[in-house]
């Protein structure tokens, strides 16, 4: 297997310290405090070790408290709040330093059938029509801010092809807005560099690992030229999955973001992903902190 993406498998193995408790190592990937996908990842797959089997987690709702440290372990602890006879609730309490840093609620269910639809698909070119993007081409690297170069110049376990909104025809819209700013939209192609076993927990919890990658970023698009200074503070504030359908991490599939509002300093994105054959997989959203630091040079202050 890819070393990268054994390094992440890796990263999800937490160590049994107790029934309900759990502790995980912490990955530096070039941000400033530990990736957000990391805790939502460990903190599914230490819910998952306290639920039976045959459940499956089709939701989950996490704050994000504090800023983690990725040079110390995290522990997780899980509270079995409820066992039903089709559902689990679960609540995960992620401490470090003896502080909570963040908390999440997710909901395990038994596999049951019933009516379904779904929204369709957007319209985009497949994967092998997109170039690569894991990493910015040398000229870009170097106009970037100095924390997006050092978080970019990290190896990733994923892959990550993303398809410009302006050559699609439902972004048309894109034409008419004045150069930098952008709509709020973007789509990638996502897969992991390697193959991996058919286990659906896996699968599932990886997704919630990379579903944080580019969603909050959405929303920052139509004002591109203020947060490309590097005069900005980001940081997540919570994020919600629904799982609507079983997973291939390791098969293209496509994330498809938009952001309807910015406000108060705070940026609302939402996603759905796509497998390759059209069917909705999983909805996410976020909101999160957008903050200008200082007055811009059309003399806006934020």
């Amino acid at each position: 297997m890819d070393a990268r993406l054994a390094a992440l498998l890796n990263l999800l193995e937490l160590e049994r310290l107790e029934n309900d408790l759990f502790r995980g190592a912490s990955r530096d990937i070039g941000a400033p405090q530990v990736f957000g996908g990391q805790v939502l990842g460990q903190a599914l797959r230490a819910a998952y070790a306290t639920v039976e089997q045959q459940r499956f987690v089709h939701s989950l709702h996490a704050y994000f408290l504090k800023r983690g440290d990725f040079t110390a372990p995290i522990v997780y602890f899980v509270d079995r709040s409820r066992d039903g006879h089709s559902f689990s609730s679960r609540r995960i309490t992620a401490i470090q330093y003896g502080a909570q840093i963040f908390h999440m609620a997710a909901s395990f269910q038994l596999l049951q059938s019933g009516v379904e639809h779904q929204l369709p698909m957007p319209p985009v070119p497949p994967p092998e029509e997109i170039a690569d993007e894991a990493t910015p081409t040398a000229p870009v690297l170097e106009q970037l801010p100095d924390k997006l170069r050092q978080y970019f110049r990290h190896e990733r376990p994923f892959e990550f092809r993303r398809i410009d909104p302006a050559t699609l025809s439902l972004a048309s819209s894109a034409a008419s807005m004045p150069a930098p700013a952008a709509p709020a939209l973007q789509y990638f192609w996502i897969r992991t560099v390697d193959r991996l076993p058919p286990d659906d927990a896996l699968h599932r919890c990886l997704l919630a690992y990379v579903s944080d990658f580019h969603l909050l970023s959405t929303a920052t698009l139509p004002h591109r030229a203020l947060f490309a200074t590097g005069r900005r503070q980001m940081a997540s504030i919570d994020h919600a999955m629904w799982f609507h359908a079983p997973v291939r991490v390791d098969e293209w599939f496509l994330y498809a973001m938009d952001s309807p509002s910015a406000s108060g300093s705070r940026g609302f994105a939402r996603g759905s992903i796509f497998a390759r054959d059209g069917r909705l997989i999983a909805s996410t959203a976020q909101e999160g902190l957008m903050r200008l630091i200082g007055a811009d040079d059309t003399g806006e202050r934020p």
